[in-house]
Order: C-alpha cells, then structure tokens, then sequence
C-alpha cells in the first residue's frame, strides 16, 4: 500500500496537519492512522477548550508565532464553519503581593505578542469583570475565547475526507524502516510504504520517534490532571475564566476556573504523574509506561528538583479540602459543596535528558520523518497554524 504521506495520530494536530497539507498539495495521497476506534479520542477529546490569546509565551517562540496566528484561523474556521465559540475573556490574577513583579511581566509580554486590549485591573477593578474574585490586582484578556475542541476536530476530519484524505482507526504503528526513497510503516493490520512520515502521535510520539532516533533525548512524561466542576447552583460563581499566575519554573498553568462552551464551569487540573500514559484515572497503571517514566534520567531530575510541588499536587489530587483552598486563592467564597467530581486529562509533557521540561513545540526531523515530540497547550488553539508549518516540512521532502 503506497501513499505519499502518512499521517501518524488522529488528533487536532495530525488533523490540522492533514487538513494543510492537503489544500498545499491536493493531488498527493494522503493517509492518517489512528491507533483508537476514533479520532481525537485522548488530549484533543479531553481538553478544556480554551482558546489562548498568546499572552504567556516567550515573544519570537513557536508557541507564541503559532497560537497567535492559529488564533487568529481558528476563530475565522469557527465562523466559516458555524461552529459555536465565545470571546469571555479571561483575567490572570494575582493573590499575593509577591506575585505581582510576575503579573506585570505577563502584561508586558502580552503587548509585545501584539495583543490589543489587555489591561492591568486593581483589586477594585477585577469585581468589575469578576464578582466574586479577589486579588491584589489582575490583567484582563479579552482575546481568551472557549470552544469544544471535538467538533472542532470532527470538522478536520469531514473536511479532508470530503478532499478524498483517508483516515484509518484501529491502525497501531509498531515500527518504521527508512529506505533511500520511501519509509515503511508497519501497523498491526499491514505495512504501508510512503515518501513522507509525520509523526504526531501525541503521549507515544517519543516511542515512535525513538524508531529514527534510537538515542532521542526527550521522553514524554504523562502527567494528569483532574477537575471538579461547580454545581448548577453554584455556578453564578464564575462569569468567565478566571486564572492564578504562573510559576515560570513550572509548566503548567495552575487550577483555574474554566467557563464550557456547552454550559458548566470547570475548576482545577491539578498536575501529578500517571502511571499510564492514557491514565485518566488514579486506578490506571501500565508497567511499561511506570519504567520508561522512572528509567528516564531527566524525569529523576526533575522528580529531585520538584519533589516538594509534587507532594503538594498528590496531596491536593486525594484532598477536596485541600483543592479548595487552592481554588480559594482565586475566588474565597467557594467551599467544597460547590463542587461535583469532573473528569480528567492526560498532558504528554516532554522532558529532556538534562531534566529540562520542554516549553515549546519541539521537532527532530530525518530526510522523510518529521516527528512533532511537543506539542503542548497552546497546541488546540494553535493547530491551523502548527498544522501549516508541520506540512510545510513535510511537503519539502517530496522532492
């Protein structure tokens, strides 16, 4: 089975990517594999659908080039598309005095992303946009939209295969071999020959990359996070999305309120280890995902320098009590009969071999492989955009 590019995972990213590189190359036969029965089935299917402004990205990187151009398609496919968002915006707060030098440092970086009405909101000010928060002071985003990734996804997917792009599920890659002028793709079913690879694979991209790459030096790290969402009466609560400020050391952005697009607010995720990479639950656990993560020399680095934000996450991950006083930071009146148990997530962080968590969009590439090894949030938001630059990647490998 020939094909000119094969498209490995069926997520928002492989989607998106297919989407691009198909309208840049409409004559080429194209293929997605998904290992699932479903596209978008794992980070795309458990996402929080937010729509980042771009705000917190160092200016010039991947991750602000991209989310800041794939917002600005993204909102435009909605539209053309009919697909329901909402521009609620957002305001990043800050509960203590020490926390301010790095609020300022966030507005600072959201002028220089070239974002347009953002302002910095006193103590006062923040009750304006949200009643029941409090804080020292907090810089509104009015770019932050909410939208529901899955039919964003499911759209790719009508779209491109209306363009005559298949997409194959229940189709696992174990392995490819590199040839002078083709890769094979060995699946669980069949082995199909390509001239171009594109590896975005998600929480097992690493394994599949570690075929061209047998000394790779990030392994992906799962790390999950579970919510809690406010009951209906409790709702009135949260009129948007309302966010602490981030500690730049660590990637994650810190429990927050999340307004859904289909009604209903989340609050959290907290971040702790999975033992399994699609371990959506504390129950999960796959040995071979538990030895890969501990083997790894960067994570045990990690593990030493973050041990104390680790305890405090597990502890927060089996204590309501505890997950409420983080969320009390942001808004004090919520107590714990405010909140149902809501589902979780799984985010396949990439850690380097030198214990650095990657922030940015990573990619190793060979002459016919293009591996796509982060893609971390702002990845959703930025997938028309991340989608086009993958595919121009791979489309150079044509020739």
């Amino acid at each position: 089975m020939k094909y000119d590019a094969v498209i490995i995972g069926g997520g928002i990213v492989g989607l998106a990517c297919a989407l691009k590189l198909n309208l840049a190359r409409p004559k080429k036969k194209i293929i997605v594999l998904e290992k699932e029965d479903r596209i978008g089935k794992h980070q795309t299917g458990n996402n929080s659908g937010v729509i980042h402004s771009g705000i917190y990205y160092k200016p010039g990187s991947l991750k602000a080039k991209n989310c800041i151009e794939g917002y600005s398609q993204l909102l435009q496919f909605c539209r053309s598309y009919d697909l329901p968002f909402d521009l609620c915006g957002k305001i990043i707060l800050a509960s203590s005095q020490d926390e301010l030098p790095r609020l300022h440092d966030l507005f600072q970086r959201g002028q220089q992303n070239g974002l347009k009405g953002i302002r910095l909101l006193s103590s006062e000010e923040i009750k304006d946009v949200e009643p029941f928060a409090e804080g020292r002071a907090a810089v509104f985003v009015p770019q932050t939209a909410i939208v529901d990734y899955k039919r964003v996804a499911a759209k790719y997917a009508e779209l491109i295969t209306q363009r005559g792009v298949e997409i194959r599920c229940h189709a696992r890659v174990s392995s490819l071999h590199s040839h002078t002028n083709h890769v094979e793709v060995v699946t669980n079913s069949d082995v199909i020959e390509a001239s171009v690879v594109v590896n975005c694979a998600g929480l097992h991209s690493d394994r599949i990359a570690r075929n061209s790459f047998p000394h790779l030096d990030v392994r992906i790290i799962p790390f999950r996070g579970e919510y809690y969402k406010l009951k209906p009466q409790s709702e009135k609560l949260v009129r948007g999305l309302i966010y602490p400020v981030p500690d730049p050391a660590f990637p994650f952005l810190g429990v927050h309120f999340t307004k859904q697009i289909d009604g209903g607010v989340e609050a959290g995720p907290n971040a702790v280890l999975a033992y399994k990479r699609e371990g959506y639950r504390k129950s999960d656990i796959n040995l071979r995902d538990v030895w890969e993560t501990v083997s790894w020399r960067g994570f045990r680095t990690v593990a030493r320098r973050y041990w104390k934000v680790g305890v405090e996450e597990v502890i927060r991950s089996y204590s309501k009590k505890v997950f409420v006083r983080s969320l009390q930071k942001l808004v004090p009146s919520i107590i714990e009969d405010d909140l149902a148990k809501g589902g979780a997530g799984v985010r396949a962080q990439a850690c380097h071999r030198d214990g650095s968590l990657l922030d940015d969009f990573f990619f190793v590439e060979d002459q016919r492989v293009v591996h796509v090894c982060n893609a971390p949030s702002p990845a959703a938001t930025s997938s028309l955009s991340i989608g086009e630059t993958i595919a121009q990647r791979a489309a150079m490998r044509f020739s």
